[in-house]
């Protein structure tokens, strides 16, 4: 999928100003087509993914050189909603990392009506292009396809019963896993730059190892969600 520059602003949340100013520095991977330039979605995510894992902070995904939080990035409630669609998965042993993903999809794929062992493979073949381990006990598991149909996303976060080798470059072990599956690719990258933001939350990262179910994630969710969208009413009246 081609994006144009107005697209990656409105993904990042940033400004086209500041798109332009990456550009200018070679920050972020692009092309030229016909003049204009243009961005690859697998690029965009690998790159993103890179600087999710160089230190273990977000990349500046919400605040530009204009001190500007653009509200087309959050897709307002979409991570409440895709977990809302997805479920919270405890208790799994913490094997290694084919066995892993094939028992959360064994116990996932019937809710998303997918198959189990397809998806696996998909989601095994995505790790070994880039294993989706991030820092401080993050991953996040996708495919580089899309398999929900309709107009909604998916998020599973999973919980292994004792932290687990996922890959990750800081070499801490993963304690909380979102699996991301999303309909199309602007979902996909708004989501995973939205997971981005909130593991970078130190509050978010000591709530998440309390091990919190559904009910108390999604509220937790509901309130982060809504703090961010004030937010982008007043950075942007």
């Amino acid at each position: 999928m081609d994006l144009k520059i107005s697209d990656v602003a409105d993904l990042l949340g940033i400004s086209e100003t500041t798109i332009q100013n990456w550009i200018s520095e070679k920050k972020i991977p692009c092309y030229t087509l016909q003049d204009e330039y243009r961005f690859s979605r697998e690029e965009i995510e690998s790159w993103m993914l890179g600087g999710m894992r160089s230190d273990g902070k977000e990349m500046a995904l919400t605040e530009d050189a204009d001190g500007l939080i653009h509200p087309g990035m959050w897709q307002r409630y979409g991570f409440y909603r895709a977990l809302h669609k997805g479920m919270v998965i405890d208790g799994i042993e913490p094997t290694d990392k084919p066995q892993f993903i094939a028992q959360v999809m064994e116990r996932a794929t019937p809710q998303l009506s997918l198959d189990a062992e397809g998806v696996t493979a998909l989601l095994l073949d995505r790790e070994k292009l880039m294993p989706t381990g991030l820092n401080q006990g993050i991953a996040v598991p996708h495919t580089r396809d899309f398999l929900l149909s309709g107009f909604f996303d998916s998020i599973l976060v999973v919980y292994p019963t004792e932290p687990i080798e996922w890959g990750s470059l800081d070499n801490e072990k993963v304690h909380t896993l979102f699996f991301l599956f999303a309909c199309d690719d602007k979902r996909h990258l708004n989501l995973l730059a939205k997971i981005a933001h909130f593991v970078s939350c130190a509050e978010a990262m000591e709530f998440l190892k309390t091990r919190p179910n559904k009910q108390e994630l999604l509220a937790y969710l509901k309130n982060w969600e809504s703090t961010i969208s004030q937010t982008e009413t007043i950075a942007t009246s």
